[in-house]
């Protein structure tokens, strides 16, 4: 069998990794601190191996350059951090009309606006989820540790190309830029998938009908004999326009069903604690790690604290939660922000516990006094 190889990495340098193993080989981007480090590792690692490095003008054109080497058969991604973010919600709407698969990955900072710019946050998670306009869904993923970065960004990759969609991994500064060692598996130990292909002529292909499995249709790169039209404005199963009634609401069901459907493929999670806890803490990136020490800073108490993690947030996990939280009096939400996801775990609990946010939005972690503190003070 084939030796794993582990490094002491940053969470941005993992990322990379992972990407990599993935069969990622094209990266655009424009560099913002805190994801710089993917780029400047992407410029030296993916020649490397076959792939291209591009620095764009910015971040619309850095989203437009993955959403065309995708449509040209590569596996593609960018990085960057909030306000990159808000610049690519356009051509992500694109990406996700057209169902081209990449990945993006957010590395967030503290805002809005140039905010503080190296400052840990957690603000980015409703924009990821609702930035582009219109009905669509959301591919999710949320690392906690490096090694995470590494795995989940593998994961996105393989989920954005099984649903020709593109997934999002939203990493933060602390998890982006601390160091810890990271298991790299040989590529022939390493899960990948890869778009599925035409079985039909080229004269036959159609690039949006959905057949009896209601899997996305195959996506033929670019340049081969497959000549279709890929399109962002309403179309049909032959990517021409049509605006009919019955089709844009066929079409607007089906980007919506495809990722919600997968909910429970896509649900990644771990639990840390007793089943029926007092408090159950619910938590995502590094506030997630803080959560964490507080479970074990309370293993010896009288009450019990334990913790549900979040590596998926986006199809919502409502059944992981609602199991969850059914054996519990109190949920609290730690967030570094001034409360996104804890409105969407209410939404679940309201009529199970009480629910509670716990939030800072000041450029500092939370850390595991403050959130002892907390739990002492308001819900004990």
């Amino acid at each position: 069998m084939p030796a794993n190889n582990t490094e002491f990495l940053q969470g941005n340098e993992a990322i990379l990794e992972g990407a990599i193993a993935a069969g990622a080989r094209f990266f655009a981007g424009y560099p913002i601190t805190p994801s710089s480090e993917i780029a400047e590792r992407a410029s030296q690692k993916l020649p490397a191996v076959g792939g291209v490095f591009l620095q764009m003008e910015d971040e619309l054109a850095s989203m437009a350059a993955i959403v065309g080497a995708s449509l040209a058969g590569l596996k593609s991604f960018t990085a960057t951090s909030g306000p990159g973010v808000s610049l690519m919600q356009e051509n992500l709407g694109v990406a996700i009309m057209a169902e081209v698969p990449c990945v993006l990955i957010d590395v967030q900072r503290s805002g809005p606006g140039t905010g503080l710019a190296t400052k840990p946050a957690q603000g980015d998670t409703m924009q990821v989820r609702w930035g582009s306009h219109g009905d669509h869904s959301a591919v999710v993923l949320a690392p906690s540790s490096v090694q995470e970065c590494f795995d989940l960004t593998v994961r996105a990759f393989n989920i954005a190309e099984k649903l020709r969609h593109p997934v999002f991994v939203l990493a933060d500064e602390v998890v982006g830029h601390m160091r810890e060692d990271v298991v790299i598996p040989d590529a022939s130990e390493v899960h990948t998938l890869d778009r599925r292909q035409p079985e039909v002529d080229p004269e036959d292909f159609r690039p949006y009908a959905y057949g009896d499995d209601d899997l996305p249709v195959p996506l033929p790169a670019f340049g081969s004999p497959y000549i279709y039209h890929a399109n962002s404005s309403m179309h049909d199963e032959t990517g021409f326009p049509n605006a009919d009634p019955d089709n844009a609401e066929t079409v607007i069901r089906r980007l919506h069903d495809k990722v919600e459907c997968a909910v429970e493929e896509i649900t990644d999670y771990s639990y840390v604690g007793s089943a029926e806890p007092d408090v159950l803490l619910i938590a995502y990136g590094c506030t997630a790690r803080t959560a964490e020490q507080v479970v074990l800073d309370y293993a010896d108490s009288k009450v019990s604290v334990s913790l549900l993690q979040l590596r998926s947030l986006w199809p919502f996990p409502v059944h992981i939660i609602s199991r969850y939280a059914s054996g519990t009096d109190t949920v609290v939400v730690p967030e570094l922000n001034l409360g996104q996801m804890v409105r969407e775990v209410e939404r679940v609990t309201g009529s199970i516990c009480t629910t509670r946010g716990y939030n800072k939005s000041n450029g500092q972690p939370i850390s595991p006094d403050e959130l002892a503190s907390f739990i002492e003070e308001e819900i004990l």
